[in-house]
């Protein structure tokens, strides 16, 4: 009716972000229908390169409130628009927790670069068969080959040498099961096990129990392993900055709209793990191998640049004993899911990726390419001339069961644990 006072507008502080606009085009065309999601971090600052989570949405919808035609569409699609994957979405790592696996073995003592197993095609534990992907086994395997071609014998020996709570205690400063402080609201923790978080998520003494056969499988990023791709994508930058921990944001500078004046928002390290060089090298000559004669080297054989990798593939749905999976007889939201963690130049990093493609299959088919497309325009300039599908054979690695938890809850409650007997279908593809 009447104006009672009137306060003058003020200007608001301007908020510049990391993004790279042209990266984050190139990796969501990339993904086109596909649903997944992908982080790329500079390892020296933590700035964040680009943030995918597809499928995406308009959020033009909800400015002057959402009809509720498009909200059902939104809120009921089997494709999940609404869940901020890079941040929200927790998966089990896979393959691509293998490099660290191995660097926990060389820091904690537990293996030498030069140490080779002899791996049959399986691991004993009790009356347990762990298996490996390789039908007959890898023959010797030592730390490069294990990393380079993804020998799942290698870590179910390690993880057992290790135990739970070593594996917890080493991988927990990478970031893994851990909220990084990204600026961005509803950070999930995701899942780093031990015996502790047991005690402490289950109420019967039954379930609380930590049971032995259950450790083995934490080797190859399977079991209660479960992370977020912006964890993996930051566990990737630090160990690319040689353990050194630079917190990742969306928000690189704050600019006073007035004054100009601009202040960064993670203008120094968070802290430092402390880690050998020479351990961090072996394991990063393996990552390249694994780009250079391992299972992406088919993606990256014509590349411009050297980049380190690890390939990962995370089965969908449980295999019964002596079944083979085939993609083509099972429904699509039913196959395996595709992982890759990569970082270039190997040699001095500016870029950390890890990617996730649901449903993609072999993480080096479906995931691999779109990350070497990602880095040809980052570190080259290029921009992807054809969006056709890489179909070029490639190597297989392993494959990581995604578990319900009535069925982790059922394990835990069975008396014995899962080394009283049976048979474990491994990574296989």
């Amino acid at each position: 009716m009447r104006t009672l006072s009137r306060n003058p507008a003020i200007p608001g502080n301007n908020l510049i972000l990391s993004i790279d606009i042209e990266l984050q085009k190139i990796v969501e065309d990339a993904f086109g229908q596909r649903r997944g999601a992908l982080v790329a971090i500079e390892p020296s600052t933590g700035d964040i390169l680009a943030y995918v989570s597809k499928p995406n949405f308009d959020p033009n919808l909800f400015v002057e409130g959402i009809d509720q035609q498009s909200w059902d569409e939104l809120n009921n699609s089997l494709d999940r628009p609404l869940v901020n994957r890079p941040i929200s979405g927790s998966y089990p790592p896979g393959s691509t927790y293998k490099p660290f696996m191995a660097l926990a073995a060389l820091e904690l003592g537990k293996r030498t670069p030069e140490a080779a197993i002899m791996d049959p095609g399986y691991f004993n534990f009790g009356n347990h068969r762990f298996r490996d992907d390789k039908e007959g086994g890898h023959g010797s395997v030592n730390m490069y080959q294990s990393i380079v071609h993804s020998c799942d014998t290698y870590y179910y020996m390690l993880a057992n040498d290790l135990g739970v709570d070593a594996m917890h205690d080493f991988m927990k400063p990478f970031g893994f099961g851990q909220v990084t402080g990204i600026d961005l609201a509803h950070e999930k923790k995701g899942l780093l096990p031990s015996t502790e978080w047991k005690r402490n998520a289950y109420k019967t003494r039954a379930q609380q129990k930590w049971y032995p056969g259950e450790t083995i499988s934490l080797g190859i990023g399977q079991g209660y392993n479960s992370f977020t791709p912006l964890q993996l994508a930051h566990a990737t930058a630090i160990l690319a900055n040689n353990g050194v921990v630079m917190k990742p944001h969306l928000v690189k500078v704050v600019e006073d709209s007035v004054t100009r004046q601009r202040t960064q928002t993670v203008p120094k390290e968070s802290y430092r793990i402390n880690l050998k060089q020479e351990n961090i090298d072996i394991v990063k000559k393996a990552m390249v191998g694994v780009t250079t004669e391992g299972t992406s080297a088919a993606s990256f054989a014509k590349a411009e640049y050297v980049s380190a990798g690890k390939t990962g593939t995370a089965q969908v749905i449980g295999m019964k004993q002596n079944e083979k999976y085939n993609a083509q007889s099972v429904a699509e939201r039913k196959r395996d899911h595709a992982l890759y963690t990569a970082f270039a130049p190997a040699e001095n990093p500016r870029i950390a990726i890890a990617i996730i493609v649901e449903n993609g299959g072999f993480g080096a088919v479906a995931a691999a390419p779109i990350v070497k497309q990602a880095l040809d325009y980052y570190l080259l300039g290029k921009k992807p001339i054809s969006k056709d599908k890489d179909n070029t054979p490639v190597p297989k690695e392993d494959t990581v069961a995604i578990r319900p938890i009535a069925e982790i809850k059922a394990e835990a409650e069975a008396e014995g644990g899962p080394e009283e007997g049976g048979e474990t279908r491994g990574n296989t593809d």
